[in-house]
């Protein structure tokens, strides 16, 4: 549907080859160049267990790869993870999904339609959580507190002591996907740390 409404706008779309380099879009004449290349570099959730990049998972499950029950955990609170706790939500044997995040509801970074959507395919929303180890099929959380808010206008979490354990059969991590930047370098672009 995306792509039929870009063509009616007039839009010109060439799929099953590689995009030409800058220069030789600049050969042709375009004076200005986007790459929407997304971000399918896997973050990393620093925490002991096994845990699943979102991405890969999601293709996993597309693929009829992944075969899980019980009770699945997914980290996070961007578009990413509403994603994967969906698609978790959709599989056989799977008791519940709960969507972990170190802050509330109103601090996550998806869109408003993304967490109804979650909301609504029944996704648990487990907040105030900072996730630590997986162990023997359980998650070990930390509490906690929002503090002052950060640059970002959101509340900084600040962990307490107190912990809680949640039954956990598969841990996903959709924690900050990074745009891969072998692709920007080979066009000769600088890229920063972000």
């Amino acid at each position: 549907k995306d792509v039929a409404l870009m063509e009616k706008y007039g839009v010109e779309v060439k799929c099953g080859a590689p995009a030409p380099s800058v220069a030789e879009l600049k050969q042709q004449g375009y004076t200005h160049i986007l790459f929407a290349v997304g971000a399918w570099k896997p973050g990393k959730l620093d925490i002991a267990g096994d845990v699943a990049g979102a991405i890969q998972w999601m293709k996993g499950v597309k693929a009829g790869n992944i075969s899980v029950g019980g009770s699945i955990a997914v980290i996070g609170g961007g578009n990413t993870a509403m994603d994967a706790a969906r698609a978790a939500k959709r599989l056989d044997g799977v008791k519940n999904v709960k969507l972990v995040y170190r802050r509330t509801r109103r601090y996550m970074p998806a869109d408003e339609e993304e967490l109804a959507l979650a909301l609504e395919d029944g996704v648990e929303f487990a907040e105030l959580l900072a996730p630590k180890s997986l162990e023997d099929c359980k998650l070990i959380c930390r509490k906690v507190v929002l503090g002052k808010a950060d640059e970002s206008g959101r509340r900084a979490p600040v962990e307490t002591e107190e912990e809680v354990a949640l039954p956990c059969s598969a841990l996903i991590a959709a924690v900050g996907e990074k745009v891969e930047g072998e692709f920007f370098q080979a066009q000769g672009l600088e890229l920063n740390e972000r």
